[in-house]
């Protein structure tokens, strides 16, 4: 079954050996077997703190009741902002079942819910039935009201069906199924089971867009036994607009092209192949990547070799097509041999490869051809291949000593120098042509790389040596890094010959200065910085410095700035904070200097009443289109009980890093999404 169900309906705690309530009233009355009491009060025990009273109390039976114009709140009794009150109300712990008729949730004594009729789980198992509805605004669909249904199918799979009506556009459906296989693979590992999702989103007859618009998203994984394992991602949508006007998740509005993806993994004791085939759906003006259909990878390691050598080997054969573009196959086998010499303190792994690529190119005058740099390619073999041997040789130390006090506390200081060489002779490839290679950039992340782009149609020569130095302040009690700072560059033997297409070769006999610095660096007071500095001309080329002050939940000061020198420049702030008497305050200001316009504005405010918290939240947003939308958040939660409006904690824990709930529920809502 699902480790986690996503909709759980509970919290009536089961009967125990100590009384799980407390019966406060008049005397009770016995008639016949039955127990009745008028006007009690009961007081139940976590995990829910909460009080209620009832008219009529009836013990029916072995673990069964009966209460009659019951009502239940997690607020105090003398200031009882919200309460549910249900005409009658069954609980049956023998088939962990509730039931009532007539419950209406009140909110400052003004009803904000009705249910006709109800049924709930009593011990946290999933149950069908209605879910809270939620509700909202937004500029290109005006008001959005929701009302999911979860359907409990069985233990090993669910769905939730979600109408979704739109003023502007109409009615949506929404639907996601989730399931569990029940292999007996499955069975062997359950803490990776084979699982799927699948959503599908249809709007027929968008009122604005004047057509049928929909979405649809399919995950599966899959262990197939014998080393193998099988994964399909799948996603599409209607037309390029789709998310721009019908989503209010940054990460879907700015997606630009769409993964529809199926692999076959095999792994072997000391070798892996995986076998990929690869499209996207591209979104808007967008220029499309290229399709994989098919890409085999292989990889094999083997560190037991005599004299202490480690094995190393890389292979991937892929066809590449494009409905614009040249495609063709590319062939590629890259076997290394090191040899680790490691102590305490010092470490050096000298290194050896030869790699080898071959391509199978198609004829550049195919119908449809419109390849813009097509004319660069005249002439070209069908087979050009390159050979090219890589030699590097990787070294560091290890210095530590105590130091003093930091900030009331004694650490561990390090001192870790670094040095690489790497030697890559150069290779006519200004013949070959490009399929998915891009510049890796200079950065931390490429800086010990032995290839200074990223994919396997460019093999950059290199005569080079990389020097860094790292420092650390550790806790010795935890063992982890409170302080973290890095320094590094790098000197070049020779100048750069092979290059990218557009690519003007370096001449320098040095690179960039890099510079890293994350941690704590004050009391609640913690930074990051990532500088890239040119000191030919005396330039920043790359900048990232961040820094956050959180002296406590609920209380967090984000502020952040990036830069790339003529791409790249962003302003980003946002915060939590307590204003007076349980407000809070949320926001972010996203801007780019660059563009000169914000990119995303979030404002709203939240209020802790000790028993229920209300928040408010705005958003504004740019897209692809260059359209911004506006988004409207409204949610009220009752603490232990349910949520009802939109939600906008994800949107806040994404958009305000260090963000926390302001409310102290004791256990999850009753009523609940997970």
């Amino acid at each position: 079954e699902f480790v986690e169900p996503v909709y759980a309906i509970s919290h009536l705690p089961p009967p125990t050996p100590e009384p799980a309530l407390t019966l406060l009233g008049l005397p009770a009355v016995t008639e016949g077997g039955a127990v009745l009491a008028t006007t009690g009060r009961l007081l139940d025990r976590p995990p829910v703190q909460g009080s209620g009273r009832a008219d009529v109390l009836e013990f029916r039976g072995e673990d069964r009741y009966f209460l009659s114009n019951a009502t239940f709140s997690t607020c105090p009794p003398a200031q009882r902002d919200w309460e549910i009150q249900v005409g009658e109300l069954d609980l049956d712990y023998v088939r962990e079942e509730g039931r009532g008729r007539a419950a209406v949730v009140r909110f400052m004594d003004t009803p904000i819910f009705y249910w006709p009729w109800m049924s709930f789980s009593l011990n946290n198992q999933r149950k069908s039935g209605f879910l809270p509805p939620t509700f909202g605004s937004t500029s290109k669909s005006g008001l959005d009201f929701a009302t999911p249904w979860y359907w409990n199918i069985a233990p090993h799979m669910d769905a939730t069906i979600t109408p979704r009506v739109m003023t502007r556009r109409g009615l949506q459906i929404n639907t996601e199924f989730r399931y569990l296989l029940d292999t007996p693979v499955n069975r062997a590992q359950p803490a990776q089971p084979d699982r799927g999702q699948i959503r599908l989103e249809y709007l027929p007859g968008d009122n604005v867009a004047n057509r049928d618009r929909y979405g649809y998203a399919l995950q599966h994984a899959q262990h197939l036994g014998r080393g193998f394992t099988a994964n399909l991602n799948l996603n599409g949508v209607s037309d390029g607009n789709y998310f721009s006007d019908l989503s209010t998740r940054v990460a879907q509005v700015a997606q630009g092209n769409l993964l529809r993806q199926g692999m076959l993994t095999y792994h072997g004791p000391w070798y892996n192949a995986v076998l990929n085939l690869q499209t996207y759906q591209t979104l808007g003006d967008l220029t499309a990547p290229y399709q994989r259909l098919p890409q085999l990878t292989a990889s094999a390691f083997r560190y037991d070799l005599p004299r202490g050598l480690v094995f190393n080997l890389n292979a991937e054969h892929v066809s590449f097509d494009h409905p614009r573009f040249l495609v063709g196959r590319r062939a590629t086998l890259y076997p290394q041999l090191s040899l680790p010499l490691a102590t305490a303190a010092f470490a050096l792994t000298p290194k050896i490869g030869i790699h080898s690529t071959r391509y199978t190119l198609d004829r550049l005058d195919r119908p449809g051809q419109d390849d813009p740099a097509a004319a660069r390619w005249a002439g070209v073999p069908e087979n050009p291949s390159r050979v090219v041997p890589i030699f590097s040789v990787d070294g560091g130390f290890v210095m530590e000593r105590a130091t003093a006090d930091w900030f009331g506390r004694a650490l561990i200081q390090t001192l870790e120098p670094r040095a690489y060489y790497l030697r890559v002779p150069a290779r006519d490839q200004s013949r070959i042509p490009v399929f998915d290679t891009g510049i890796a950039g200079f950065g931390f992340a490429q800086m010990f790389a032995e290839n200074r782009y990223a994919g396997g149609d460019r093999v950059g020569d290199a005569n080079e040596l990389t020097l860094a130095a790292t420092t650390r302040f550790i806790d010795p009690a935890t063992g982890d890094d409170l302080l973290r700072a890095t320094l590094g560059t790098r000197y070049y033997f020779s100048t750069q010959s092979v290059t990218y297409p557009g690519e003007i070769a370096r001449t320098e006999r040095s690179a960039d200065i890099l510079a890293a610095l994350a941690g704590q660096v004050l009391p609640h007071v913690y930074a990051d910085l990532g500088w890239q500095y040119n000191p030919r001309d005396a330039r920043t080329e790359r900048l990232a410095l961040g820094g956050r002050y959180r002296p406590a939940a609920g209380k967090v000061v984000n502020a952040s700035y990036r830069y790339a020198r003529d791409l790249l420049g962003q302003i980003d702030l946002s915060a939590q904070w307590p204003l007076s008497g349980g407000w809070h305050g949320v926001g972010r200001y996203n801007y780019s200097t660059k563009e000169r316009r914000v990119i995303e504005i979030i404002a709203g405010v939240e209020y802790d009443a000790g028993c229920w918290v209300g928040r408010f939240v705005a958003q504004r947003m740019a897209t692809l289109a260059d359209q911004p939308t506006t988004a409207l958040f409204f949610q009220l939660e009752l603490n232990d009980f349910s949520r009802i409006g939109s939600n906008p904690m994800q949107l806040l824990r994404r958009s305000i890093p260090g963000y926390g709930v302001i409310n102290q529920p004791t256990a999850d809502p009753v009523f609940a999404e997970n």
